[in-house]
């Protein structure tokens, strides 16, 4: 009697295949929060040397104020051009919604709560992270591919002392400058485009701009800006520091300095906003704006 042979069925070896499959992706995933984890560390790392630095000993003016000129001179042309244009485009998109309510003079304190609170602080640095934050990446990059900065070592200097600190200085002293020239710029800009283009009358337009706009909505800004420049020169320099070889390396150490500062840029905004507004009301429950 002949033994008649079952087929063969890939369904036993189906819960092999599956969880050969999801061990691989739970190892993929491991390997992937780990080098994020090992990269945050490394970056705190760095930052807590940087700031030894800064505290231990100040670096020379030679190394400072070249730094200085690049940084804060040079950016303050496309800040200012930035910050006007950006006034002048919430003078037109605002100006169709106030008008249906009627409340047309009240465009002066819209245009500038908003600038000195968030646009301006936010978009000088980010003309600073795209202008001088990739700009530092791909400096030290190159510097760090041609073992320049190895030979640094090799002289006795340290390489932070000498290249990250004057940079991380610069930037945290010159971005309030850079902020303060955003919102005085997006301010004229704002008020001419509001006066001679959509015809407001200027007295209402700076009674309300006073009546709403205070003290403390100036220092929200400017205090925001000095997070943003330090998130900017420690991130790019670290991303200079650890650059891979080659041209390619290069070129990624710069967009990735730009992307993450951007990011960080936007998560600290957040953070930053939440603290100073409970701040504001501990101080003032009633509301009562501190002129």
């Amino acid at each position: 009697m002949a033994t008649s042979v079952s087929p063969t069925h890939p369904r036993p070896n189906a819960p092999r295949g599956f969880l050969r499959g999801f061990t691989d992706w739970v190892a993929d995933l491991g390997e992937l929060v780990m080098d994020r984890v090992a990269g945050m560390g490394d970056v705190t790392l760095f930052s807590w040397r940087t700031m030894t630095w800064l505290f231990t000993r100040l670096p020379r003016r030679e190394t400072l104020l070249p730094n200085f000129y690049q940084i804060g001179v040079l950016s303050l042309p496309v800040v200012a051009l930035t910050g006007t244009f950006i006034g002048m485009v919430l003078a037109v998109q605002s100006y169709a919604q106030f008008r249906m309510l009627n409340l047309e003079t009240r465009l002066g304190a819209v245009i500038n709560m908003t600038l000195v609170r968030e646009l301006g602080p936010v978009l000088a640095a980010t003309m600073l992270a795209g202008r001088v934050g990739s700009a530092m990446a791909a400096e030290l990059g190159t510097m760090r591919v041609t073992e320049q900065i190895d030979a640094l070592t090799c002289m006795g200097a340290n390489p932070i002392h000498y290249l990250a600190v004057p940079r991380f200085l610069a930037c945290l002293i010159l971005i309030p400058t850079l902020t303060i020239m955003a919102d005085f710029m997006g301010v004229v800009g704002g008020y001419a485009y509001s006066i001679y283009a959509l015809n407001i009358d200027a007295h209402h337009y700076w009674e309300n701009s006073e009546k709403f706009v205070g003290s403390f909505d100036l220092f929200t800004g400017i205090f925001k800006s000095l997070f943003f420049g330090a998130a900017i020169a420690l991130i790019s320099c670290h991303r200079g520091f650890n650059c891979r070889p080659g041209a390619e390396g290069v070129g990624q150490a710069a967009t990735t300095a730009f992307v993450y500062s951007f990011v960080m840029i936007l998560v600290l905004d957040l953070f930053l906003g939440i603290m100073l507004d409970s701040i504001y009301y501990a101080l003032w429950p009633d509301g009562a704006r501190l002129i």
